[in-house]
């Protein structure tokens, strides 16, 4: 960004003792907490879809589509809405973004009708949408260079977090407070997000519009298509499997353990990230490709002789130390290659990110009916080679040889 010089006096507690700089932790886990709440509103709902379908006289198929909708949100607002507000000073539209969370999921907590919740989801995820387009850039503005990519691991330790732990600890929240009461509490969250960020958060100022190119400059870029497409094809692959995890255990007959699998896929995909957070800075690429092969290859276990429960399990956990770090190592290698432009470019991330979800459960669903789950795993693995070849092929541009700068 061009704001790099405007972020605040962030040198005094960035540095220790011995004059070597540190990570302002408190400070990058609050944009932590701030993708766990974004992605926590997004997947809670299917963990209490027979709580809200009762609770609100609908088919728990129409429960589904809040989910849907606030993905949909996401799509409609990152671009327009970053692109737009790129003048901005960040941390009000930050603290915006996050107050819209708040409002919208107390009015989904509070209404009684499914009509007005729709619209709550929809805004919530347009909420979403605008902080998941601010996080990278703002995150990389308060670290020196240097720092940039390890700043990101931290930032994106609340995704993969909220992703694994979000359905069942939803499940377990409802049956103690009922559904309306989960919503409650990521309300709260949102409350303690506001105090926080307004209180340690430095503020960035914006650019000045001479110098912003448009959204179709951003994305003609060398390298930025090149890493949307890996972004798409890692991202639909995954969630072919994730959003019908529930009927493939079912399939290999692990169905009752849903939730203790869904618990060690969440701690390996921590350990991914703190791998990936000790070494992006230095091994991007190489990072990014071993990452991809590994994911190829937890398909092929999980998928290879359903009869051995440690196959399964192995691939499993495989399955979450590789994409553990995808976020981590697409969002840096979207904002390096973005360079001053990153704001618009993780808003281009968003709407990827979101179609590629919507696009794994819709050709999920598909395999699912016309095929069976055997064919989950095959897709996957044909979908991370196709993404492994893009990484391989862009050397100079997205994915580029060498330590980061």
């Amino acid at each position: 960004m061009s704001t790099q010089n405007n972020t605040l006096e962030s040198s005094g507690a960035e540095n220790s003792l011995n004059g070597k700089e540190k990570l302002p932790i408190l400070k990058l886990l609050a944009f932590a907490l701030a993708g766990f709440i974004t992605i926590m509103t997004e997947t809670i709902p299917a963990g209490l879809l027979s709580l809200i379908s009762s609770d609100l006289n609908v088919s728990e198929a129409y429960a589904g589509q809040l989910i849907s909708v606030y993905a949909l949100g996401s799509v409609i607002a990152a671009i327009p809405v970053v692109a737009s507000t790129r003048s901005w000073s960040r941390k009000p539209l930050f603290l915006f973004a996050i107050a819209g969370l708040l409002i919208f999921n107390t009015i989904t907590a509070l209404s009684s009708s499914y009509t007005v919740i729709l619209i709550a989801r929809l805004i919530a995820g347009m909420a979403a949408g605008i902080i998941w387009g601010l996080l990278a850039g703002y995150a990389r503005n308060i670290v020196s260079p240097n720092l940039q990519g390890k700043a990101l691991a931290i930032v994106g330790v609340g995704q993969p977090i909220a992703l694994c732990m979000g359905v069942p600890l939803g499940t377990w929240l409802g049956s103690l407070l009922g559904w309306r009461g989960v919503f409650w509490i990521i309300s709260a969250l949102a409350i303690l997000l506001l105090v926080w960020v307004q209180t340690i958060i430095p503020n960035i100022l914006g650019q000045k519009v001479e110098k912003r190119p448009s959204v179709k400059d951003v994305f003609l870029h060398p390298g930025i298509r090149s890493v949307l497409a890996v972004i798409f094809l890692w991202i639909f692959a995954h969630n072919i499997l994730y959003t019908f995890i529930s009927p493939y255990l079912t399939y290999v007959g692990l169905g009752a353990k849903l939730d203790l699998i869904l618990l060690l896929f969440g701690i390996s995909s921590i350990f991914g990230i703190w791998v990936t957070g000790a070494f992006i800075d230095s091994s991007l690429r190489a990072l990014t490709i071993i990452s991809l092969f590994g994911f190829a290859l937890s398909a092929i276990l999980i998928g290879i002789d359903i009869t051995q429960t440690w196959f399964v399990l192995a691939g499993i956990v495989l399955w979450g130390v590789s994409f553990g770090g995808a976020p981590t190592l697409l969002q840096t290698a979207m904002a390096d290659t973005a360079g001053s432009e990153a704001d618009i470019a993780q808003a281009m991330l968003v709407t990827i990110f979101n179609l590629a979800v919507a696009s794994g459960g819709i050709l999920g669903g598909i395999l699912l009916q016309k095929v069976g789950p055997s064919s989950f795993t095959i897709t996957m693995s044909i979908l991370s080679i196709i993404a492994i070849f893009i990484v391989f092929k862009n050397r100079k541009h997205g994915f580029k040889i060498g330590h980061r700068a």
